[in-house]
């Protein structure tokens, strides 16, 4: 098994030079598909994080209150309320409208495990065919499947430990084939989410050293979703765009934490994600 550590020049990669006649849309059209009465902002903040990596649009989908709440954040952002606490499975039809209105899509950040949108997500994730995240409580509706080489998770350890029913080894190699062999099962790309990440399409695996301990705070895993949402919305390959979300959303880290330090909160990071991203000029 061959395994590569992401480094910086993945971003120089990922983001070539504008030209002068590029337009609104040519760098993605993403939606965000998440929210709950109680998590309200865990959308904004992966739609934001893409803005902030590229995105042209980034459009929420999200209960009323949640809907409203994002709105009220960001005048930046595009959302579209749901009547309800949660999402229903009676709001397929309207959301997969919005599916095909966008580059790439995100399902889970504070979308809550009521039956209900369990139902929901297990329906859109048959459905689409679209570069598309799973994370979060999303994640919920995973267990058993085979999502397709469209798909990415992110899960954290104690999420990949509901999916396979096995905590990832601590010893490094028997850990990278871990994520590789539930990668193949699941036939989607997975990234392990740890002080360090290992990221598998199932044959390729990578390795991705930047973060901080600093990171554990509600959030930065909304903010790498939303970062990987951004690359899949500006078509970049499936996998590329796993590990480059993966460096730039630790990357990022690493900066905010040398300003605030024990103080650091999921918008410092989507805050120092275009120091990363412009690290290429």
């Amino acid at each position: 098994m061959e395994v590569f550590e992401v480094d910086k020049d993945i971003v120089k990669r990922l983001y070539p030079r504008r030209t002068e006649w590029c337009h609104k849309g040519d760098f993605g059209k993403v939606l965000v598909i998440g929210g709950s009465e109680k998590y309200t902002g865990a959308p904004a903040l992966s739609a934001m994080a893409s803005l902030r990596s590229g995105s042209d649009l980034a459009i929420i989908a999200a209960p009323e209150r949640a809907a409203d709440t994002d709105a009220s954040l960001s005048p930046n952002l595009i959302t579209v309320p749901f009547k309800g606490a949660f999402l229903k499975e009676k709001d397929f039809t309207e959301i997969i409208k919005l599916v095909d209105k966008v580059d790439a899509v995100l399902i889970g950040p504070g979308l809550g495990t009521e039956q209900e949108t369990m139902n929901l997500v297990s329906s859109l994730l048959k459905a689409i065919d679209k570069p598309c995240i799973v994370d979060a409580d999303g994640l919920k509706a995973v267990k058993g499947k085979k999502l397709g080489k469209n798909f990415v998770i992110t899960p954290h350890e104690g999420e990949y430990y509901y999916l396979t029913g096995e905590k990832p080894d601590v010893e490094p190699n028997r850990r990278l084939s871990e994520v590789q062999e539930c990668s193949k099962k699941l036939e989607c790309t997975v990234v392990l989410k740890s002080h360090v990440d290992v990221i598998s399409d199932g044959e390729k695996v990578a390795v991705n050293e930047t973060g901080t301990p600093y990171m554990t705070k509600g959030g930065t895993g909304d903010v790498l979703s939303g970062i990987i949402l951004s690359l899949l919305g500006r078509k970049v390959e499936i996998f590329d765009a796993a590990c480059g979300g993966a460096f730039i959303s630790g990357a990022a880290g690493e900066i905010a934490s040398q300003r605030v330090g024990e103080g650091l909160l999921a918008t410092d990071v989507i805050d120092s994600i275009p120091t990363v991203v412009n690290m290429k000029k």
